[in-house]
């Protein structure tokens, strides 16, 4: 069984290796990296990977929103060129593996059906106190299960989307952030073999900031692309733009006192297994609390304020629905009046036919009656 990984990274300097390191112990027999123009040290990073003969190296330095056309292509040529039995396409800033942390990926796909031909896996955001620089392997080491609310709140708007596995196919089509194939579902992994993602978004405020910004500007230079009002990336490139992205940085980000009343409530879940496995390449620059409560503040009032939009909006389209379901049911009582009364009016001209015929028939009587006497 040979196992392939796709990955397209830009900037990523931070995270790549230890990223690559994993997966290698993972079982992972197959690496096609393209870099996507990285200035921050990631290309030579690669480089190095590439000239061990572990990674096959790819360039492409054009910043335009072009990843479902890159990963598609890197997809199928792990399985025509490398015959790939799995692949997975993951980001820079996803750790793969089984749920049961005893096995590998190597050990879940021996046992996982080919038939089914794709599958979808859960990606769980890795958080922890905000810091100004640095990998934090070791510092964001907690589960993010709280609840869409509590997400609204503070500023996201949903957790982070499943990703796709699908298996080696030379005309697979991966779009939509590596979330679909084109290749159908025929099933799941035994729940035994169940794949999850580590995900690793927000590692810092350097980090995240420039993120944001390349990714704002890719869509900026990508002529016809329209993301929606509620896109992430480009909701945060706003916030960049508007100088209140770092404030909201940090308040989707859990303080000393959050996480511990996270881990009573089960909102966050402690997660060691990156942070006793991996080095952080970039050691971390903790946020000064202090200094940062007012920025704080100002990120926690604008998540409500959108936390308030956002049920606003919903309680629109609430109204709207109603509105459209009291016109139909106006309608249909309109058209059961009108159905009423034609009927009513054909009822009353039978009853008056009837009438007529019972009259006309009684004159008759006493006619033949009258008659008959001598």
């Amino acid at each position: 069984m040979k196992l392939a990984m796709t990955v397209m990274v830009r900037d990523e300097a931070d995270i790549i290796a230890p990223m690559l390191d994993h997966h290698i112990r993972q079982g992972i027999d197959v690496f096609i990296v393209t870099d996507n123009g990285s200035v921050d040290g990631t290309t030579q990073i690669l480089e190095e990977y590439a000239a061990r003969g572990i990674i096959e190296l790819r360039h492409d330095p054009v910043h335009r929103k072009q990843q479902s056309v890159v990963v598609t292509q890197m997809a199928r040529d792990a399985a025509s060129v490398y015959g790939a039995d799995w692949v997975l396409n993951a980001d820079a800033d996803e750790f793969w593996g089984p749920v049961n942390p005893e096995l590998t990926l190597r050990d879940a796909f021996e046992h996982i059906d080919k038939g089914i031909q794709s599958f979808t896996v859960n990606v769980t955001d890795l958080i922890g106190e905000p810091a100004l620089r640095g990998s934090g392997l070791q510092r964001l080491v907690y589960r993010d299960v709280r609840t869409t609310a509590e997400l609204n709140q503070v500023g996201l708007h949903a957790h982070a989307t499943h990703d796709a596995v699908h298996i080696g196919d030379p005309e697979i089509d991966v779009i939509q952030g590596n979330h679909f194939v084109s290749l159908e579902s025929l099933g799941a992994p035994p729940s035994e073999y169940a794949i999850e993602v580590l995900h690793l978004p927000w590692r810092s405020w350097a980090q995240y900031s420039r993120k944001v910004e390349n990714a704002g500007r890719a869509y900026l230079a990508s002529d016809g692309l329209k993301p929606s009002p509620n896109h992430h990336g480009m909701r945060d490139f706003r916030r960049l733009q508007e100088n209140t992205l770092f404030p909201s940085y940090l308040v989707r980000h859990p303080t000393a006192e959050d996480i511990v009343a996270g881990l009573a409530s089960g909102s966050l879940v402690r997660e060691d297994r990156l942070a006793t496995s991996l080095p952080s390449p970039i050691a971390d620059v903790p946020v000064d609390p202090t200094a940062a409560a007012h920025d704080r503040a100002i990120g926690s009032v604008i998540g409500g304020l959108e936390f308030r939009v956002k049920q606003l909006e919903a309680e629109l389209v609430q109204a709207a629905e109603a509105r459209d379901e009291l016109e139909k049911a106006q309608a249909e009582l309109g058209a059961t009046l009108a159905d009423a009364r034609s009927h009513t009016t054909e009822l009353e001209s039978a009853v008056t036919a009837l009438k007529n015929r019972r009259l006309v028939k009684t004159a008759d009587r006493i006619s033949n009656h009258l008659r008959r006497k001598p």
